[in-house]
């Protein structure tokens, strides 16, 4: 009868003591794939979340950099910010400015793309001069646009000059300085958006547009009902991307306009900069950057349930 009960209490110490060191096994195995992200995660930590949680802070304070006192004041700013004239001024600036750089960017990228689709030499040298400015940084590009689009000696207005025309001031005129800067971001873009409309014309099966041709389809018919359908996903990445990337523009407008003329080309993040950094509002500032992220954000969740029914992805 002792021999029946002593051999159950022996399997029991027996499984306690393997249990402690297979604990620490598993839980081993199931971080260490986590451990290896952790690097990752704190530095979105320290540098993206962290920031937006104390911007949100600041954004409910009258803190002005000249002085380390912060007063909690509420929803003050975003009032302020939101009954304002200048907001909604510099806001549809921004929209127009976005507007017209995402299409044609998708425009003038895809007709590229139809124009370029060879494997011939010639055809590989434009595709490259054509992409070369997407290296080119911005701070760059704008100071060679600078003197493009000058009023006395610049390149736009001396082929006015030759073409019979009147010169332009380009960076003085509120009618044409925001194109001036869309002009800017197009020239360093389209390369890129030729590219993957590009890549994405050579994805597509050929047999499509022979059956079609069978069938009687014309040139257009086969563009309209086979090519755009199947270059959505790709038309979709362009126009998130391009978005965001527009709705933030700053150095352009920094380097070629510096926000005028008559806050003609005042965008959304400039005016931030220039709130923070120049008047020192920084808790105003700081709600500023708040709205804008959610207008961002809730954009761009509109544009990607929009096209749940209207992006086709091929099988």
């Amino acid at each position: 009868m002792n021999a029946h009960s002593e051999q159950p209490h022996a399997v029991q110490i027996a499984q306690l003591s393997t249990k402690r060191p297979w604990s620490w096994y598993r839980f081993f195995e199931k971080w260490k794939d986590f451990s290896f992200a952790l690097p990752a995660l704190l530095f979105l930590l320290v540098f993206t979340y962290y920031p937006l949680i104390y911007s949100i802070y600041i954004s409910m304070t009258n803190w002005n950099m000249t002085r380390p006192i912060k007063k909690f004041v509420g929803m003050e700013n975003y009032t302020k910010l939101l009954s304002s004239e200048e907001f909604w001024k510099v806001l549809t600036v921004t929209f127009k400015y976005t507007v017209f750089d995402v299409f044609f960017t998708i425009v003038i990228g895809l007709g590229l793309a139809l124009l370029f689709n060879s494997t011939s030499k010639i055809f590989n040298f434009l595709r490259a001069v054509v992409f070369m400015p997407y290296y080119i940084s911005m701070v760059v590009a704008a100071m060679i646009f600078l003197w493009i689009f000058n009023a006395e000696y610049g390149l736009a207005n001396y082929i006015l000059h030759l073409a019979g025309f009147d010169p332009v001031a380009w960076m003085t005129n509120p009618n044409t300085a925001l194109s001036a800067l869309i002009t800017v971001s197009l020239w360093k873009g389209v390369g890129f958006a030729m590219l993957l409309f590009i890549a994405g014309l050579r994805s597509i099966p050929m047999e499509y547009y022979e059956a079609s041709s069978i069938d009687g389809a014309t040139r257009w018919s086969q563009f309209r009902l086979i090519t755009l359908p199947l270059l959505s996903p790709m038309t979709l990445f362009l126009i998130i991307t391009n978005f965001i990337g527009s709705m933030q523009v700053f150095q352009s407008i920094d380097i070629m306009t510096n926000g005028g003329p008559l806050n003609a080309t005042k965008a959304m993040v400039f005016w931030i900069y220039q709130m923070a950094f120049s008047d020192f509002r920084t808790g105003r500032a700081s709600a500023l950057v708040v709205i804008f992220f959610i207008i961002i954000i809730t954009l761009t969740v509109i544009q990607l349930w929009i096209s749940k029914k209207r992006v086709h992805y091929e099988g």
